[in-house]
């Protein structure tokens, strides 16, 4: 079965990064869009990033609060979905998962893994 494993997470200051990684098993990784998701404290699932699949350059996508700050990538060699995040702010503060599929049609997520900004 699909199992998607997110981790990565923890606590963080104003300003810093983390890496937060997604090992994918159970389905052909490599022909399948990728997407980060986020849910804040009390707020609904957020979409973050998604990432194409294929060889070459794929097309990445990003929510415009994370613009310029995180960069979404993948190695189909290693079933691994990445998400670097920089300059990380309290907004940032949420559960992450990963999904599988793309922006609009993502469908398993993984158990998520908590991201904790403060100062």
């Amino acid at each position: 079965q699909v199992q998607l494993v997110e981790s990565g997470g923890g606590l963080a200051q104003i300003g810093t990064s983390l890496r937060l990684s997604c090992v994918a098993s159970g389905f052909d990784f490599s022909s399948e869009s990728m997407t980060w998701l986020r849910q804040a404290p009390g707020k609904g699932l957020e979409w973050v990033s998604s990432i194409g699949s294929g060889v070459g350059s794929r097309h990445t996508l990003y929510t415009d609060s994370v613009k310029g700050r995180f960069t979404i990538s993948r190695d189909d060699a290693k079933t691994t979905l990445y998400l670097q995040m920089n300059n990380l702010q309290p907004e940032d503060t949420a559960v992450y998962y990963c999904a599988r599929g793309g922006r609009i049609n993502y469908d398993e997520r993984g158990q998520g893994t908590q991201v904790t900004v403060s100062s």
